[in-house]
């Protein structure tokens, strides 16, 4: 049977259709951020369920390393990764990634102590950074170019059905008083790694990492296949792949390669190595990963504390969110990304400062009102997060990085991304502890 999968990742079955292909290879790459998704919301339940907890046997330091350790793991696939992305190409990394997530899930729910569980965890973190280092890469080599900017928008949008989805699995085992309360939320997980390895015998490879190698005639192919239903005549394709052609001749001429060291070759990729890299600062700093993970202890604190009320808060502000992320990714592309990115910050800028000031006043209030009202504070800043820098996130750094440094180009963003955000999850309930 591995023989048989890996036989159809060499030689692809391809639609006929460019709409089936082009939805295909987009929902293949939306799995990747499905994962990273489900992942922030089962932990956030995970994190305030007594079979967990009590399991492990928690305390500040372990919670946080326990939550924190998927990071670790996208940290490591940042700096290893994008190399393998250009050595094996786009869609069989994609295939790997996606096994080797599907294993460390496995593992996960397996996992008899902490030690066990963290080293899950970030070997869950390497598999699913590795698949979101690539899968964007790949959307934005191959898709149509009037699907781009919706693809790769729509790409981190699914990061919210993953969330809605693990919100209602932990919402029906929280019943549970066996240690598969959370054993099954983990064990579900897999599933979107499944779903990826099951749609890539039916999806081309990258184009331009076909022409890049030498296969030029594959890479024709793969162009009238997501543009022209095949047809290799068809006079966009023609100029599509000339386009392609040569673009690769003109770099190899000017000595541009897959090296590392060409990120920082010229001031050109420097600047553009440092736009990419922004987008993971701004978009971790804001605040939205502590939302994400710990969103019980920030329920807790405006003074909603039943584990039910909080479970249905979950799903629904999952849902809102996925609402604001699609709405986000269609006016990005009408207003451009630095207007949307600006609205965006701005926005969850004034809603968190309103967020901590009602917690701060209503936190261990009786006053229903001022609770009600923090929660609608947190949903503002959430959806003004989604509105923006979710679309964005995996929209902005592929398009602004060339073809010699877009795969090292996102493992560097991604190494920046999942660092920035393993400090904050980290360090955040022992900020919660020494607040008391």
């Amino acid at each position: 049977m591995a023989k048989t999968l890996l036989a159809r990742i060499t030689r692809p079955r391809v639609s006929s259709s460019s709409w089936v292909v082009s939805v295909l290879m987009v929902l293949c790459s939306c799995i990747t951020s499905t994962t990273f998704g489900y992942d922030g919301s089962m932990m956030n339940r995970l994190n305030i369920l007594p079979s967990y907890t009590d399991y492990f046997h928690l305390n500040t330091a372990t919670l946080s390393l326990n939550t924190a350790a998927l990071w670790i793991g996208g940290a490591i696939a940042g700096l290893t990764y994008g190399q393998v992305t250009d050595i094996i190409g786009r869609r069989y990394a994609l295939f790997w990634a996606a096994v080797g997530t599907l294993l460390s899930v496995i593992l996960q729910t397996a996992a008899q102590n902490t030690a066990m569980f963290v080293i899950a965890r970030i070997l869950v973190g390497y598999g699913t950074s590795a698949s979101t280092l690539t899968g964007p890469t790949y959307v934005a080599e191959t898709l149509p170019y009037n699907w781009r900017a919706w693809g790769l928008g729509v790409l981190n949008d699914c990061y919210y059905v993953g969330g809605l989805i693990a919100a209602g699995v932990t919402y029906r085992k929280a019943t549970y008083s066996s240690t598969w309360a959370w054993r099954v939320p983990s064990l579900v997980q897999g599933i979107f790694s499944i779903l990826c390895i099951a749609i890539l015998p039916f999806v081309p490879e990258s184009p331009r990492w076909l022409a890049y190698c030498g296969r030029t005639e594959e890479a024709l192919i793969v162009i009238a296949q997501t543009h022209a239903n095949g047809d290799t005549s068809n006079p966009i394709v023609l100029a599509q792949y000339k386009e392609i052609i040569d673009t690769i001749e003109y770099e190899r001429n000017v000595g541009e390669t897959l090296s590392l060291k060409q990120m920082v070759k010229t001031p050109v990729e420097r600047k553009r190595v440092s736009l990419a890299i922004s987008a993971a600062v701004i978009s971790k700093i804001s605040g939205n990963v502590i939302a994400s993970y710990y969103l019980g202890t920030m329920l807790e604190n405006a003074g909603i504390t039943d584990t039910t009320t909080q479970l249905q808060i979950n799903i629904v502000l999952n849902a809102w969110c996925l609402c604001c992320a699609l709405v986000g990714t269609y006016y990005a592309d009408k207003l451009g990304r630095r207007p949307t990115a600006i609205i965006s910050t701005s926005l969850l800028t004034v809603f968190l400062f309103i967020v901590g000031a009602l917690t701060k006043i209503y936190g261990t209030s009786t006053n229903k009102s001022g609770v009600y009202g923090t929660v609608a504070a947190i949903f503002l800043f959430q959806g003004a997060y989604s509105f923006g820098w979710t679309p964005l996130l995996y929209l902005y750094p592929p398009e602004v990085l060339n073809y010699p440094i877009r795969a090292n180009g996102m493992g560097l963003f991604t190494f920046v991304l999942n660092g920035v955000a393993l400090l904050i999850v980290f360090s955040f309930p022992f900020a919660q502890e020494a607040m008391g």
